[in-house]
């Protein structure tokens, strides 16, 4: 079955959603996409043309995650998208165990649903392990690192703990070796989750983390899930896209692939640089002139961080004001 928008933004509870947002092609595609119009693109799958009733949950989903690097962000980008969001109705999430704060993309700390953080946890395994390799490598000495694994696996699975008390573990088995080395080869390698607190935004400073498996009551899937699923989710939340868009958002490489085989299955555009886009037929697709409000976002919002050539959310000459 051809993917379709309405598959793969899932719990879109479209009720809400002004009819602009979804009509089919608009003059615009005939030709070349603007970089006016692939803004309108983004900030209508981004829910930030107009706040959407969606739950806050779905709302996760459909963003395919959030930058969580800090506890407080989400909640700020989630009360820019969702009608009358609270604090509380995330809170309330994270203590369901229905969202969690994991490393994820670019192998940064992201707001997920449990349920992607289960889907996409193996097709991101590769890069997060290649990325703490690329930063530690040097530093790790002849140390076994299956085994240094299975230590952090027992550790972490023994009840939740922050990463300092981790690393003391490891300087009483390797004290001669780098510790901060070792000790982001596991929060790379193996599937941790942040621990909840009663805290005003759901974490403290120094958040305890917990093996994936212990915390959720569920299997972290070992073999590699499809790149294709990845990148019809990808598309749905920020089309539409190149590859080397999707992988200055995942962190992965060689998406150029996944692309082709999906070739059959979605809708091709040109933008003003003559670059071949990709997206999902029914994906929102504005009018360039539609009205798009003053939004607050919070610090490194995903918006910002979601493609190889940003000037769609901002302009070149403006990006130093912002990071």
């Amino acid at each position: 079955m051809t993917p379709t928008y309405r598959t793969w933004g899932r719990h879109e509870q479209r009720r809400g959603v002004a009819p602009r947002l979804t009509r089919a092609r608009t003059a615009a595609q005939k030709g070349a996409l603007t970089t006016r119009a692939l803004n309108r693109a983004l900030l209508a799958r981004q829910m930030l043309l107009e706040r959407e009733a969606i739950t806050p949950l779905a709302a996760v989903e459909r963003l395919v995650g959030m930058q969580a690097q800090v506890p407080r962000p989400p909640f700020g980008g989630l009360w820019a998208r969702v009608r009358e969001f609270e604090r509380g109705d995330l809170l309330r999430l994270y203590h369901q165990k229905k969202v969690v704060r994991a490393t994820a993309m670019r192998g940064t700390i992201h707001l997920l649903s449990t349920r992607d953080f289960i889907s996409m946890r193996s097709a991101l395994a590769p890069m997060l392990v290649a990325g703490a390799q690329s930063v530690v490598g040097k530093r790790m000495g002849d140390v076994d690192v299956e085994q240094l694994y299975r230590t952090g696996r027992e550790f972490f699975g023994r009840q939740a703990a922050p990463f300092d008390d981790f690393r003391k573990e490891l300087e009483q088995r390797h004290p001669k070796l780098d510790i901060r080395a070792l000790a982001y080869t596991v929060r790379m390698g193996v599937p941790l989750v942040m621990v909840p607190t009663d805290t005003d935004w759901g974490f403290p400073g120094n958040a305890g983390f917990a093996l994936a498996e212990t915390w959720l009551g569920k299997k972290i899937p070992e073999e590699a899930s499809a790149l294709e699923a990845l990148v019809l989710r990808y598309l749905a939340g920020f089309g539409p896209a190149t590859p080397s868009d999707a992988q200055a958002w995942s962190g992965l490489r060689g998406l150029k692939e996944t692309f082709e085989k999906l070739r059959p299955t979605l809708v091709t555009f040109a933008d003003e640089r003559k670059r071949e886009l990709f997206d999902l037929p029914d994906a929102p697709r504005p009018d360039e002139t539609a009205p798009a409000p003053v939004r607050f976002l919070p610090e490194f919002d995903n918006i910002l961080l979601s493609h190889d050539d940003r000037s769609r959310i901002i302009a070149d000459e403006h990006r130093k004001l912002v990071y």
